[in-house]
Parts: C-alpha cells; structure tokens; sequence
C-alpha cells in the first residue's frame, strides 16, 4: 500500500549563528536612553524656571513690603511736620495778637480819654470800637448842632483825623424826640521818637613828649 503525506513539510527556521563573548547590538537600548536623558534634562529645566520664578516672586515681595514700610514711616514724618508747621502757625498768631494788644494798649487807654474830653453836653455814646485804624461810634443825641460840635471837637483833637458821618436817623421814644448817629474816626498812630544821632567827637589833640 502507498501512503501519500499530504502536510507540508516542516521547515526549520535558520537562525544566524552568533559567535558566542560578543554583545548584542544595542541600538535600542541608546534610543530608549536618549529619551529618558532628554525627558530629565526637561524636567530639571522645568524645576529650576519654577524654583528661579519663585525666587524672583519672594525678592519682588520683599521689596514691596519694605517699600511700603519706608512709605508708612515718611507718611508719619509728614504728618508730624504738618502738626509742627500748625502749632508753629497758631504760636506766630497769637505772639501777634499779644504784640498787637500791646501796641494798642497805650492808644487804647488816650483813645478814651481823648473821647471824655471831647464829647459834648446832651451826647450819649453806645457803642465804640478801633480795629487798629478806625474808630467806630455809635451815639445819640438831641440835636444835629450837638452831633456837628462833637465832631469837630474830635477834628480839634491830635489824636483822631477827619470825622466821617455815616449815618444820623432821628428816633421818637414816647414824646422825646433824639437822634442815632454813627462815625468813622480815623486814628493817628503815634510816631515814635528817633533818639538824637550822636556827633563824632573830636578827635584830641597829640601831645608831644619833651625830652
């Protein structure tokens, strides 16, 4: 009997023969190294622009920070100048104040006087005040002629310069008829006294010593 074998016939794969104590060839194993040497030069490249910005975020904050403080301290130098520069003002006014009273107080004291003397008979002052060059009073009187009198009596005096009249309103208060008048009084400073200018004194003649 024939038998017919009708299955392929196994081949045998032929392997190259590799000699044996030489190594593998190691394209691979480079590539995979290349990548990861790349991939970690990234990551530490990364790393380093985030600790450098970071850095840079906590210099920039302290410059802030001292910046406003240096802010807040000359805030508070300013603020004390300005109280000083204030109290300084109020000190200069009223030294002026008390140098002003002062001055006025002797012309004050003649302003008075000078006005006891020159106020007629049946004149009635109400009121009167001086802001350091003007005289202002307010009166009654029963007449005109007794208000013309009293001012050239105030003309007739050193003290005082030309009287203005303001205003001169007759009044009735039951059956007395009178008049309200006011003046501006202008007021003569008094000029104070130079001291003499002194004369060189002579020179002295040289005496001369005898032998």
């Amino acid at each position: 009997m024939i038998r017919i074998n009708l299955l392929r016939p196994e081949v045998k794969e032929v392997r190259e023969a590799v000699p044996t104590g030489l190594p593998k060839p190691p394209k691979e194993r480079k590539k995979a190294n290349i990548g990861t040497i790349i991939f970690l030069l990234l990551l530490v490249s990364l790393a380093g622009y985030y600790f450098y910005q970071n850095w840079e975020m906590q210099k920039e904050k302290q410059l802030i920070a001292q910046a406003q403080q240096e802010k807040n301290q000359l805030q508070y130098v300013v603020a004390k100048l300005e109280e000083v520069k204030l109290q300084k003002a109020q000190l200069e006014m009223k030294i002026n104040l008390i140098k002003q009273l002062k001055s006025n107080q002797d012309i004050a004291v003649k302003i008075m006087d000078e006005l006891n003397k020159r106020i007629p008979d049946y004149v009635w002052l109400k009121e009167a005040s001086y802001d350091g060059n003007i005289l202002k009073i307010k009166g009654q009187a029963l007449s005109n002629n007794l208000i013309a009198d009293f001012i050239t009596n105030l003309e007739r005096s050193e003290t005082f310069g030309l009287v203005n009249l303001i205003e001169s309103t007759q009044k009735t208060q039951g059956s007395a008829v009178y008049l309200e008048f006011s003046l501006n009084v202008p007021v003569k400073k008094p000029q104070i006294a130079q001291p003499p200018a002194q004369k060189p004194a002579a020179p002295q003649p040289q005496r001369r010593r005898v032998p």
